[in-house]
């Protein structure tokens, strides 16, 4: 918990073990893992907790069935071994959820390729779960899905999460563990001495002060950003930022009860449609990110056009329009460059690299972040620090704790606040612990997270604490009123404040969140007549 002084009462200006750059679900295992050995661990992060990949998933705790098709065993076995301690340890934030991977003409394995590499997944994880699917079968669980090309279907059980609440989760552990997490603090240049780096100068852009810290070791766990940060040592570039970009519609007007997989008949890409809390997410694209990395990303014209083909495809008998989207968001992946022409043929693996004093870490997977936290702690030359890394750790600490109230608000507050969730409830007032209309959100969740969860802007609030900007049509701004009402006095924010961050809040949520001008999404329509008329 970040208590209502804790930036002003925080002091940075020590010698510490770690200094961790970064505050994405990468850098928050390794500040947990680092607390977690004795270790003294200084996280900052530039902008917001998971402002960037890891609050702009597609939800998915995947267990790396797509890495048999390129015979990597060990990466398929590292995801379904980091899945499966997730769902031991996550309490209902970390859920099961079957996959059905639908096969149209033309798409590629065959059955028997399909039987085969489930057989294999199914080994990896010591438990078998798929089947298949006949067309009437998967019609009995998508009574509305379309028969164009369908030939038929097979499952496998896969996991989901909330990708935010897991970022926080993590650090809220690491700090619990004696860590210490700051988000809106720059790493602004690496200090050297003798040509080793021994510090990092630091900028708090919320008081706007300079901090110079010793260190160790530097951690450029920033993701998308971690060229910015090494090319300060050394001169190459290792990232290939990746755009992938979301439609998110009611579940209403697009329910599925399980995640459908299908090639995109365009390219023959693999697109997810997938219900998460009370939405549906279709995504993602995979294209390269030529803009620039400060700017929050957003969905293109020619992607909608994109995901909103694949979901006629999909649903021809729902009728959906672009009237339908209740929202959108994009994200930009840290995708190690292999010089691959095809950027979804770019690993997904991670990789550790040190440099005089900066430990590197990019890519992998957000179902892979403590074995890239216990890796790239292991990198560390035993010169610079003498730790002793254990891997056995558990993925989220072990909850010990009952709450006296209805199960499914007991269910939400332990999933999400773990060992947290009695002092979160303690907190409510009035009508704090029902849920907010038409989501799974409690407004106390509000309440908790301007008190206790660092948040320095609206945003940080809608997108990432709670996600009501991604769950209600234009961000929830018919509750802000009522939001205003519970948070306000929390934030310490007088009314001039709060008119700042909610008109800055709609316009990001509109120009970012939102679908580009209608008249500028290309006919998908067109685009599927084309494609066939090509083949």
């Amino acid at each position: 918990m970040w208590d209502k002084n804790w930036r002003s009462n925080t002091r940075l200006d020590k010698t510490w073990d770690l200094v961790v750059v970064g505050g994405g679900i990468v850098g928050a295992g390794i500040m947990r893992e680092a607390a977690r050995l004795g270790l003294s661990v200084l996280l900052v992060e530039q902008r917001d907790f998971a402002w960037g990949t890891s609050s702009r998933s597609s939800k998915f705790v995947h267990g790396g069935l797509r890495y048999l098709k390129d015979l990597d065993f060990r990466l398929a076995y590292e995801s379904v071994r980091g899945r499966r301690q997730l769902l031991n340890d996550g309490h209902g934030l970390v859920y099961s959820l079957d996959f059905l991977l639908t096969r149209h003409q033309g798409d590629k394995p065959g059955a028997i390729g399909y039987e085969v590499a489930l057989t294999v997944y199914d080994l990896l994880a010591q438990h078998r779960s798929h089947r298949h699917y006949s067309i009437a079968q998967l019609k009995e669980i998508f009574p509305q899905i379309g028969e164009n090309e369908l030939i038929d279907s097979f499952s496998c059980a896969e996991a989901m999460t909330d990708d935010a609440r897991l970022a926080l989760r993590v650090l809220g552990e690491g700090m619990a563990a004696g860590g210490v997490a700051f988000n809106y603090v720059r790493a602004e240049k690496l200090l050297h001495e003798n040509n080793q780096i021994v510090g990092v100068q630091l900028r708090d852009v919320i008081e706007d002060r300079a901090t110079q810290v010793s260190t160790r070791v530097v951690v450029n766990a920033t993701g998308a950003w971690v060229d910015q940060l090494r090319r300060q040592v050394v001169d190459s570039r290792v990232m290939r930022p990746l755009r992938g970009s979301h439609l998110v519609f009611p579940g209403s007007r697009l329910p599925v009860a399980q995640v459908l997989s299908l090639n995109h008949p365009i390219d023959k890409r693999p697109v997810t449609i997938a219900p998460w809390h009370s939405v549906t997410i279709v995504g993602s694209t995979d294209l390269d990110y030529h803009g620039s990395l400060d700017d929050e990303p957003h969905i293109t014209p020619d992607e909608v056009a994109y995901l909103m083909a694949i979901v006629e495809y999909a649903f021809p008998k729902l009728n959906l329009t672009l009237n339908d989207v209740l929202t959108c968001y994009a994200g930009v992946r840290p995708v190690i460059d292999t010089g691959k022409a095809d950027p979804s043929k770019e690993s997904r693996d991670h990789m550790v690299l040190y440099d005089n004093g900066l430990l590197t870490v990019t890519g992998g997977k957000l179902t892979t972040f403590q074995t890239v936290a216990f890796d790239a702690l292991q990198a560390i030359p035993r010169g610079r620090l003498n730790v002793v890394i254990h891997r056995n750790q558990p993925a989220l600490e072990p909850i010990h704790i009952e709450l006296d109230l209805p199960q499914p608000i007991q269910a939400r507050l332990i999933a999400r606040y773990g060992n947290d969730a009695a002092k979160v409830a303690a907190i409510a007032r009035d009508d704090d612990l029902e849920f907010i209309p038409g989501t799974n959100v409690l407004w106390i969740e509000l309440r908790w997270a301007a008190r206790y969860e660092a948040v320095a802007h609206l945003d940080d609030l809608m997108l990432r604490r709670v996600a009501l900007g991604i769950l209600l049509p234009e961000g929830g701004k018919t509750f802000l009123p009522k939001i205003r009402a519970i948070v306000q006095n929390e934030l310490s924010w007088d009314d001039a404040r709060w008119e700042i961050e909610q008109s800055t809040y709609c316009e990001l949520w509109k120009r970012c969140y939102s679908l580009p001008d209608h008249t500028l999404v290309p006919d998908w329509h067109e685009l599927m007549k084309a494609h066939k008329r090509k083949i």
